[in-house]
């Protein structure tokens, strides 16, 4: 450093130019690069405009240990360009969030436009692979455990963050939530406040922020946020705390964005970080690109250990790859990575998974020669297994080999695992005869254990045995809870006993034990079930006297109940309702309601039931429009079908190819074919793809009405943008059953292209078509094509042909098309008497 500040004495222009030698001494003391920018003026608008930066340089610098003088220049240089390719250093401060902008992109920015805001040369972490069945059992990947080094001391490595109930509490957490949550009225107000509160946050109370959210992508896009402002640097644990929620969703694209973002910001990349990216494809069915990420530790020079070893083969268990996970292990252990008890669990399980119970059970006998010894997991993972296919013997003697061989003796656990293994696969039998197994061994099994007996006693029907063994638990000691109350109450409302269902509820209350909104919700269920909406949606009126809140699912119930017995007036009453009490309909509840109403012809009532639904904020798609759509195309009502279309449009709801579909079947139908036309056009201008049932619908309409020349010219278009093996297949058919014979034969010739089954059945359509009309000789042409394509006609369907012939004088090709069958093999000679004649 003091090289630099005497490079800045001896250079008078520096002295001559005091913005320069500020910006010179700001951003080298920050990357160790030469970059100087000269900032406009408005930059240093105030005398201390680069001296608070700095500061905050200096602190960030003695926080973190991984921008230490020690790491060298070359550790986090940063090019110029990130500071813009003009000499305006004010615009770049600007994109760091300073600034209240109006694009406001906490809430408005998807992982697209973080590509573009965050471009990085990080080209390791931006490469995908294609799903597919080639090469997904290359071992390609397993190059990785090569850079193992056995003799490297291990750092420590981040451990899992566990924040405590206080932390959550915190009145600093509490409040950026709360602005979280209006993100829907955000302002540059807000966003000030929110920047102020985040500069205060702690880094555990940032990781208590994103647990918080009950929705991962709010979580992201608020982390993204963060990142880009001013004076505010993420801590490494925050980075691997966004990674582990995101490994519990499908969320891999977000994942692999943060690790791009880690390796940006200089923030070092363990193993761990690269297995939540793992997990996270893995959960999006994306397991080539999961193990795609061994590749791209090995491009980042990060050595492997054990813990992302055992994620690879946890990742192609789950994918059904038993046989490369035991490739993945053999090569692991000649990498000298020994595994651990996880490895051979993850394994075992995968035994299962494939009904391979006997090498489930040898793996476990050889673990301990292996230097493992199995553990209760070990076991439980396959009694599980044959707990779902009620093996009991077998189940007893895994139970003996668990004592005798690994010395691991029977628990608690162990009969609360058996007890619920069995009862969520119906065995309430063999689940109650381990219960009392149990409970003569000395083990204790509480409420939770009998409640699953119940629950599946209660799901057989058998509910006085349910209400009896509820009974039972009361006279050991064991009070039922709510949950087993109401397991009893869902099960009177499955056998119709309502009644009974009503008194276990007051005798809820005689045990003590207030019923919750999910034993309410369960009896309102048994009502709706049961022709009782009605007396449902009364219940929902004097909750609050019973001291009960309904909530979403409560609505949702009593809401379809209506709507099943035809109420739909109330159904949508109760919809209102539950807006008003802040609970959303989903989209299908949405749908289920609109095309109710559309069945019932009222029309303008489901409009103005999904037009109250947009205006409330309610989750309305492009389905519920196509709903809306049908119903008025099926009453003949295509001026506000076409209407309906372009709201969409303003809606920002756009539609898709059934929404195209529904309107141009209904324009043809209609003979309006110019304008579907059109439509058509502006579907395939829009980039949308026409499905199997878009060519089925136009192709029916337009041979319908003889348009022939038309259709072939539109699926010329259609066919550039998505094949279809079999649409001339069907223009043949249609235009057959039209009686279009003419112009069917024309095209013959399109169809015998690709010589299949399906093109012989339409050519068998065909020979029919013209047989009835009297026209054999067609037939036999069509006939005699088959054969020079190498398609045998169908044998019976020729006879008729030949016959046919015959009657009309043709006797030539009556024989001649026979003799065809008789080269191939197909008729004998001797059976051909007609050719003696």
């Amino acid at each position: 450093m003091l090289f630099h500040l005497n490079y800045l004495l001896v250079n008078p222009k520096f002295l001559l130019k005091p913005r320069d030698s500020i910006c010179f001494f700001l951003f080298h003391t920050r990357y160790g690069k030469l970059v100087v920018d000269r900032p406009k003026s408005h930059f240093f608008e105030h005398s201390f405009a680069c001296v608070q930066p700095s500061v905050f340089y200096s602190s960030s610098l003695s926080r973190n240990p991984s921008f230490n003088s020690d790491s060298g220049p070359e550790s986090h240089v940063v090019d110029k360009s990130y500071f813009g390719d003009s000499n305006d250093g004010y615009h770049k401060f600007n994109q760091m969030g300073t600034q209240d902008s109006s694009d406001l992109s906490l809430f408005g920015s998807d992982n697209a436009e973080f590509d573009k805001s965050e471009k990085c040369d990080f080209d390791i972490f931006a490469e995908e692979v294609e799903e597919g069945e080639d090469g997904s059992d290359s071992d390609d990947h397993f190059m990785v455990l090569d850079s193992f080094d056995k003799y490297r001391v291990n750092r420590e490595e981040i451990r899992r963050v566990v924040l405590e109930e206080d932390e959550f509490r915190h009145p600093l957490v509490r409040e950026v939530c709360r602005l979280i949550e209006l993100r829907s009225a955000w302002s540059p107000k807000l966003e000030g406040e929110l920047r102020n509160l985040l500069r205060s946050l702690k880094p555990r109370q940032i990781c208590a922020v994103l647990r918080s959210q009950a929705d991962e992508c709010v979580a992201l896009q608020f982390f993204y946020w963060a990142d880009r402002q001013w004076r505010y640097r993420h801590d490494p644990i925050v980075y691997y705390m966004m990674l582990e929620i995101l490994s519990k969703t499908k969320l891999c694209q977000g994942a692999k964005h943060v690790l791009r973002l880690m390796a940006r910001r200089g923030t070092e990349c363990r193993p761990e970080a690269f297995s939540y990216l793992m997990v996270a494809y893995s959960r999006a069915g994306k397991l080539r690109n999961a193990m795609y990420v061994l590749s791209m530790m090995q491009k980042a020079a990060v050595a492997p250990n054990l813990l992302i070893c055992n994620t690879a083969i946890h990742v192609l268990v789950v994918g059904n790859k038993l046989a490369k996970a035991l490739r993945f292990l053999e090569r692991m252990q000649l990498a000298g990575i020994t595994p651990n008890v996880l490895t051979y669990n993850c394994l075992i399980k995968g035994y299962c998974d494939l009904h391979r119970i006997k090498d489930a059970i040898k793996l476990i006998d050889e673990m301990p020669l292996k230097g493992c010894s199995p553990d209760k997991v070990s076991y439980y993972t396959v009694m599980g297994y044959l707990c779902k296919e009620k093996r009991i013997k077998e189940v007893r003697d895994l139970m003996e080999k668990m004592v005798n061989d690994s010395n691991l003796f029977h628990d608690q656990v162990t009969y609360n695992t058996l007890i619920h293994m069995l009862s969520k696969h119906g065995h309430g039998d063999e689940a109650l005869e381990f219960l009392k197994e149990a409970e003569k061994g000395g083990f204790r099994v509480d409420k939770v254990g009998y409640s699953a007996v119940v629950h599946s006693f209660c799901k057989e029907g058998r509910i006085e045995e349910a209400k009896e063994l509820v009974n039972q638990m009361s006279q050991m000691g064991c009070i039922p809870d709510v949950v087993t109350y109401t397991a009893v109450v869902n099960g009177f409302c499955r056998v119709g006993e309502l009644d009974q269902a009503k008194k276990m509820l007051q005798q809820m209350y005689h045990h003590g034990c207030k019923p919750n909104t999910v034993s309410y919700t369960a009896f309102l269920n048994g009502l709706c079930h049961n022709g009782k909406s009605l007396e449902a949606r009364e219940m929902i009126n004097t909750s609050e006297e019973e001291w009960w809140t309904p909530n979403a699912i409560t609505y949702s119930v009593v809401m379809h109940g209506l709507r099943r017995e035809g109420k739909l007036s109330e159904a949508c009453d109760v919809v209102r309702e539950m807006v008003k009490k802040g609970f959303f309909p989903t989209p299908v509840e949405i749908n289920l309601l609109i095309q109710s109403l559309c069945r019932e012809g009222k029309m303008d009532g489901a409009k103005k039931f999904m037009q109250e639904c947009l205006n409330k904020g309610c989750a309305v798609n492009v389905v519920n429009f196509t709903s809306l759509i049908r119903g008025f195309c099926q009453k003949g009502d295509l001026e506000e079908a076409l209407s309906l279309l372009d709201d969409m449009y303003l809606c920002k709801k756009d539609p898709d190819t059934v929404t195209y579909t529904t309107i141009i079947d209904a324009l043809s139908k209609n003979g309006r074919v110019e304008e579907a036309t059109e439509l058509i056009m502006k579907m395939l201008s829009k980039g949308l793809v026409p499905t199997v049932v878009t060519y089925r619908t136009v192709i029916h309409r337009y041979c319908q009405v003889g348009r022939v020349e038309d259709l072939l010219k539109l699926l010329e278009k259609m066919l550039s943008k998505q094949k279809c093996r079999t649409a001339y297949n069907q223009v043949i058919e249609n235009l057959c059953s039209f009686g279009y014979l003419e112009e069917a034969g024309k095209i013959l010739g399109k169809v015998l292209r690709t010589a299949s089954k399906a093109d012989a059945s339409t050519c068998h359509v065909l020979m029919e078509s013209y047989l009835n009309k009297g026209i054999p000789l067609l037939a036999y042409k069509v006939a005699c094509r088959m054969f020079n394509r190498n398609l045998i006609p169908d044998l019976k369907l020729c006879k008729k042909v030949s016959e046919r012939l015959i009657l009309e004088g043709k006797s030539e090709e009556a024989d001649t098309l026979m003799l065809r069958f008789v080269e191939r093999g197909h008729i004998q000679p001797k059976s051909e008497e007609h050719l003696q004649r």
